[in-house]
């Protein structure tokens, strides 16, 4: 096990990158525990953190986190040491409980156990799914992995274009299987895009044609979409119930 570590992650340079994944996961997955066992009102866990009544967010120590491992690894010269590995943890703890609260920075609001506080665990997920296959493969901006350039010039002009499009369109998981493979990130970018998207609100006039047949596809899947929700409420918790709707 160790000689495989030591040649997969050590001599292939990716060390602060496995450290940054393993912390960033952990991280995450302490941090949804301690907030649902807060919620539950579980006595003997600590609660909140609340100076002078002041509630202090996890996303305040996330961002100290961040700041001190991303400081400190780029005054770390030697990619491979044992400080180098420190502060890319620090720096995936700190991601963790940023991203957790996401949806709070980009609301402005306290959503988090709302429906709308579930970006928040989608965009975990998206950069778990990023940081695994930067690990686990390489990374498609990387010129040193092309023996051609003309292959790097390649993907900067054809995949990431259709990549962007998948993003302005809704498509996250077309876009992220887009940037390795890129017939991923063509088809999303061919498709209609998603109800609400920067694309839809800007090009699809409302009760048009394309808009009315975004909305029909969006409802077509939210079935299984849902069949699958019980996933994300197992590991986030489940959000709160509408007081207009029940849901």
């Amino acid at each position: 096990m160790s000689g495989w570590f030591q040649h997969a992650i050590v001599d292939a340079g990716k060390l602060r990158l496995f450290c940054f994944f393993v912390a960033f996961i952990l991280g995450f997955f302490f941090i949804r525990l301690s907030v649902r066992m807060i919620r539950a009102q579980v006595r003997w866990w600590p609660g909140n953190v609340t100076p002078g009544g002041t509630h202090v967010h996890h996303i305040v120590f996330g961002l100290v986190f961040m700041c001190v491992g991303g400081v400190g690894g780029l005054a770390v010269r030697d990619p491979g040491s044992a400080w180098a590995a420190v502060a890319a943890s620090l720096f995936g703890l700190g991601a963790a409980l940023v991203l957790d609260e996401f949806a709070l920075v980009l609301h402005l609001e306290d959503v988090y156990w709302s429906q709308q506080g579930r970006l928040s665990v989608r965009v975990v997920f998206i950069a778990i799914a990023v940081s695994g296959l930067a690990l686990i493969g390489f990374s498609p901006f990387d010129s040193a992995d092309y023996q051609d350039p003309t292959g790097f010039v390649l993907v900067l002009l054809f995949n990431l274009p259709f990549t962007i499009i998948c993003l302005f369109k809704g498509k996250i998981w077309f876009g992220l299987l887009g940037v390795y493979v890129t017939v991923f990130a063509l088809i999303g970018a061919i498709r209609l895009a998603r109800p609400g998207s920067p694309w839809a609100r800007a090009r699809y006039q409302p009760g048009s044609k394309k808009e009315l047949k975004s909305r029909a596809r969006e409802a077509r899947y939210a079935r299984p979409a849902a069949a699958t929700a019980w996933l994300g409420d197992l590991i986030a918790g489940r959000p709160d119930r509408s007081p207009d709707t029940g849901e």
